[in-house]
């Protein structure tokens, strides 16, 4: 018990010292330390630091690259408005990843390896586990987070992390909160499933498919529900 109780506290402390490197000033796309790094100095087990980080990554503080390291990502305070200064409407998001998305899995397609289908499998069973609306808000964005970085192209990542954060505005939160309901809940995960399934697949039509029936879905429901 003692033992857990510690690793809370210090998977607490891991976390506060990410955020806290996140706030900072020109902290946006700079290197963290390695899984091994944190653990030595936070005391914990790498699979504790693990899934703190999986946490963070999930709420957007971090971005995660195969091969390359873990990066701080772009909050939402700075991507809420266009270079013109104008906030982007929901309406405007949701045309931008139907054009954009389907497109992406492609890129999915030729490139994701066996660690990203593993990813989204994460993101799909901690999603289906979610015993909140919120929670599964979180851990659905997360899976297109970690379908952006399957395609292992930074330009198309850093599009992905702008619909992230266009998605934490509060016009489209409010929208969301209003038309999703349980039985939609349980398409949307049905839906996800077979964008992945696609996806392991190698099957690109099948996925463009899915993602444009999925989000065709969701715009839908948005502003017609």
């Amino acid at each position: 018990m003692a033992n857990r109780i510690g690793n809370r506290d210090a998977s607490r402390a891991l976390r506060a010292f990410v955020l806290a490197q996140a706030g900072a000033d020109n902290a946006l796309g700079s290197r963290l330390p390695t899984e091994r790094a944190f653990a030595q100095r936070f005391g914990l087990p790498r699979n504790a630091v693990r899934r703190t980080l999986s946490d963070l990554e999930a709420e957007g503080a971090i971005r995660r690259e195969v091969g390359r390291g873990t990066f701080i990502a772009a909050s939402p305070a700075t991507l809420e408005t266009t270079g013109s200064e104008r906030p982007i409407s929901p309406a405007e998001l949701m045309e931008a990843r139907l054009r954009i998305e389907p497109a992406a899995v492609e890129l999915v397609v030729v490139h994701a390896t066996a660690a990203d289908f593993a990813r989204m499998d994460h993101c799909l069973g901690r999603a289906e586990a979610a015993l909140t609306l919120a929670e599964f808000e979180l851990w659905d964005a997360a899976l297109h987070q970690a379908l952006a970085a399957a395609t292992h192209n930074a330009l198309i990542a850093g599009v992905f992390d702008l619909f992230h954060n266009a998605r934490q505005l509060t016009e489209f939160g409010k929208l969301r909160d209003r038309i999703v309901t349980e039985p939609l809940r349980l398409e949307y995960q049905r839906q996800h499933r077979a964008i992945v399934a696609a996806l392991k697949g190698r099957d690109a039509a099948a996925a463009r498919s899915a993602v444009s029936a999925h989000l065709t879905y969701a715009q839908r429901n948005l502003f017609e529900g």
